[in-house]
Formats: C-alpha cells, structure tokens, sequence
C-alpha cells in the first residue's frame, strides 16, 4: 500500500472531543485525480478528505486522522449530527460513471482495515455518502462493491433469506439511516444494497433491512412494525 502525503489546508479540529466512530466513502465526481487533489486542496472550496485514492491504487492523504476534514457536510448517521467530527473521509477518484479500478479497491480495502483497527471501527460504520444524506448524496454510486468489502470483514451486507413485515422506515432508523422521505432512504438503501433494483417498496427491501437492524442496531429499540 503506497501511501504518499499530499496536505491540505482544509481541516480543523474534532468538535466536542469527538473521535472517529465512521468511515465515509465517497466517489470525486470528477475526470482525474488530480483534479479531485486540487479541489480538495484549494482553500477556497472548503472541502477536503482524510484520504484519496487514484485509480492505479496510489493514496494520497491530505488530513491527518486525528483531524476534522471537510467532507461530509450536513447529515446524519445513528442519530448523530456533525458526522465530520465523528468521521474519517475517504474519497475515490471516480468519475460518477466509471466502474471502479481493481488496484483502488484493492488499496481501499488495506487502508480501511488499518483506519479501522486504528480506531477500533466496526464494520457497520463503514457507510456511503448517500447513507449520511440520502436526500442529496449518491455517492459511491451503484458500481461500487460494497458486497466485497463485506466479504473482506470491511463493511456489512444484509440476509434476506426470510420474510419479513418491518416497517421499512423504522428498521432504517434502527440500523442508521437519518429520519426522512420513504423514497429518499430507499434509493439511499438500494444505491448500497440493490443498486439495479427498481419500483417501489417491496418485500426483499423490508427482509434485507430487517435484517441490518437486527443484527447491527444502532438504536437499542428493536425495528416493529
């Protein structure tokens, strides 16, 4: 794992002695690496993360861990606010579209595990962009694998072997999502979970939601119906 510094300004300190609880991963949206690098470097945008990794696997780290970086923005996770507190940031450099490089989730999954046992994160919080902000947020999209990260011990993935009448929205909330619009969590839920699912609401969203919450609850009250 080649890991070269790059800093950025953008940074500041953890509010409230916060430390990191989340890994957020997030897709540039943008041609080139080093277009994301300049962005995210560039006083003026305000925005920056802990880590970028390039399409030929080379990580950059622009924020130290111990720091606040700026990517998250507004949202919410396990009922929580100020997620760029709570949060390291690791962005990829991809263009929204692309499918994601071999080498990048190769060196994504050996940086994860390190931030992980680093910080003593567990593997349910590791979460997308689009989890924290289903109502503005799609990133890392439908091409990334979140399933092989949960094979690696790198991220979850729900069982829907059996059926299930869970209200959908309260198992969500169970499991982490913010409180909001039906439509907007389970487009956030599929872009994770069923990305090339469509129509609306149905039985294998509610068993695999189910499932998440149940075995990965952030809020001791169990989902009901």
């Amino acid at each position: 794992m080649q890991i070269v510094d790059h800093p950025s300004p953008n940074f500041g300190e953890r509010r409230n002695d916060a430390k990191p609880e989340l890994i957020v991963i997030h897709y540039t949206a943008m041609a080139t690496t080093q277009l994301a690098a300049d962005r995210l470097c560039d006083p003026a945008t305000e925005v920056s993360a802990h880590y970028l990794i390039a399409e030929d696997g080379k990580i950059l780290r622009l924020i130290a861990e111990d720091c606040r970086a700026w990517h998250a923005g507004a949202g919410e996770w396990g009922g929580k606010c100020d997620i760029n507190s709570r949060s390291i940031g690791i962005e990829l450099a991809n263009d929204g579209f692309s499918p994601f490089a071999n080498r990048q989730i190769d060196a994504l999954e050996s940086l994860l595990a390190g931030v992980m046992a680093r910080w003593r994160i567990p593997m349910q919080g590791v979460i997308a962009h689009s989890d924290m902000a289903p109502q503005r947020k799609t990133d890392p999209g439908p091409r990334f694998d979140w399933r092989r990260l949960a094979l690696s011990g790198l991220a979850v993935w729900p069982d829907h072997s059996g059926a299930s009448e869970t209200d959908f929205m309260s198992a969500a909330r169970c499991f982490g999502y913010p409180d909001g619009p039906t439509e907007d969590v389970l487009r956030a839920f599929r872009l994770r979970f069923r990305p090339w699912a469509t129509g609306p609401l149905d039985a294998t969203d509610r068993a695999m939601i189910a499932d998440l919450a149940a075995r990965y609850p952030v809020d001791p009250a169990p989902a009901s119906a």
